[in-house]
């Protein structure tokens, strides 16, 4: 067994502290795409580079979502 199988209380902290990353890292992805969209607003590229970066954002509201479910915050 792990530490944190031992205690509940680091794995919820080790799980909080994710969640927490995982927000920064989606309010991070959202400021890149909005520059990136201004910064090439009349291109076409605009949604070519920014395809990926929607996606990752996709994964992280789901990855989030099994967090906020299981800290009951939403």
């Amino acid at each position: 067994m792990t530490s944190s199988e031992n205690n509940p209380f680091s794995s919820k902290n080790f799980e909080f502290h994710n969640y927490k990353s995982l927000v920064s890292a989606e309010i991070e992805l959202i400021e890149r795409v909005f520059e990136i969209r201004q910064n090439f607003s009349n291109s076409p590229d605009s949604e070519r580079i920014v395809e990926p970066i929607l996606q990752r954002i996709s994964k992280i509201r789901s990855e989030k979502l099994i967090l906020e479910k299981k800290f009951n915050l939403i």
